[in-house]
């Protein structure tokens, strides 16, 4: 398999006052095409800073960052936007949905910054929607919608573009356990539609549904395992 993801020892420090804070302290981690990852961690371990790196949000104090063959590690902010755009697909605990657009709106939004035509938005996000259970709902704005209903508008817009990985960051976090468990199948079925999916989450039970699982602490990888 090949690699979607190749990071070398990166390093991400925060400056607070006088203070150099070392939260990443030089990370290695190969990604394959295809993948199903959990990154896990306490609290403080440096999983949402790993999560921004490899979500082209943020760039590395030090080291390389190989995404889909281009070094990301040293692009500009526009650059880096345009990579984002196509390359990755994102899934916040919050949905940031657009509060006043219907739900086939906000899956299509990712494609109006990539310059697809209005038709081919519409019947592209149409297709996303079906996909992720939500033919019947296209037309409702967030507040129509359940949490879980949400959170599958959310993941279609991350599928829209059709990026090499989809990121999700405590995809689970706002919802019932049910629901949860819902929206872990459509992940699960994302996974073997072939896309490459790393989660951040604090869950051992939303990790279980990842085939490998990487454990942050102290700003290094303290363990990584298959399932």
């Amino acid at each position: 398999m090949s690699n979607v993801i190749e990071i070398r020892d990166i390093i991400r420090d925060f400056q607070l006052g006088q203070e150099t804070v070392h939260v990443l302290k030089g990370i290695d981690l190969d990604i394959e095409k295809g993948d199903y990852v959990a990154i896990m961690g306490p609290s403080g371990s440096g999983k949402s800073t790993l999560m921004n790196l490899l979500g082209c949000l943020d760039t590395p104090t030090a080291g390389t960052y190989v995404l889909n063959g281009q070094d990301v590690s040293q692009m500009s902010d526009d650059e880096l936007a345009e990579i984002r755009n196509t390359e990755i697909g994102f899934v916040f605990q919050t949905f940031n949905l657009l509060p006043r657009t219907t739900a086939l709106d906000n899956v299509a939004l990712p494609m109006v910054y990539a310059g697809k035509s209005k038709s081919e938005r519409n019947e592209r996000a149409a297709e996303v929607l079906t996909d992720v259970g939500l033919a019947d709902r296209m037309d409702h704005k967030p507040n129509q919608l359940s949490g879980g209903q949400r959170q599958r508008v959310a993941v279609g817009r991350a599928l829209v573009n059709r990026p090499s990985i989809i990121l999700a960051d405590e995809p689970t976090g706002n919802l019932d356990s049910k629901t949860g468990h819902e929206i872990m199948a459509l992940f699960d079925a994302i996974h073997k539609a072939g896309n490459t999916v790393i989660m951040v989450t604090h869950e051992e039970d939303i990790a279980a549904h990842a085939s490998r699982v990487i454990r942050l602490r102290d700003g290094i990888i303290e363990s990584d395992t298959r399932n």
